[in-house]
């Protein structure tokens, strides 16, 4: 038997994004208080059409709860001030061309959109 076997779960919920799950259980240690895991499973599909599942699975405990929820929410405001809400990425937009995107973004930022063909001849 592991000594490292989780302990009961007391709460748990259930995040389902596309290919990964997010697990939010409490647990309650030997002494009877609680805390947090946060669990990331991802399925991976091989060629034969088998899968598997990879789980990355962190710990929070009560002490570190006020600070974990604000910096996580410094770190979520900023990427939401940053780049808005709307999800920009090959794998979640079928239609997503990488270079359109770096030229609509360079636009925006004021980069200018011409470039010098450089050959390694002219090197």
């Amino acid at each position: 038997m592991k000594d490292n076997i989780e302990q009961e779960e007391i709460f748990s919920q259930i995040l389902r994004a596309g290919r990964r799950t997010y697990f939010f259980d409490v647990r309650a240690t030997k002494a009877g208080d609680y805390y947090l895991t946060v669990t990331e499973s991802k399925k991976f599909t091989h060629d034969d059409g088998s899968f598997h599942y990879q789980k990355h699975k962190i710990y929070i405990y009560k002490e570190d709860f006020n600070e974990f929820n604000e910096m996580l929410k410094a770190a979520t405001d900023f990427i939401l001030n940053e780049k808005g809400s709307e999800v920009i990425s090959e794998r979640h937009q079928k239609d997503f061309n990488r270079e359109e995107h770096k030229e609509a973004h360079a636009v925006a930022e004021g980069a200018s959109n011409s470039f010098t063909d450089v050959k390694f001849e002219d090197i």
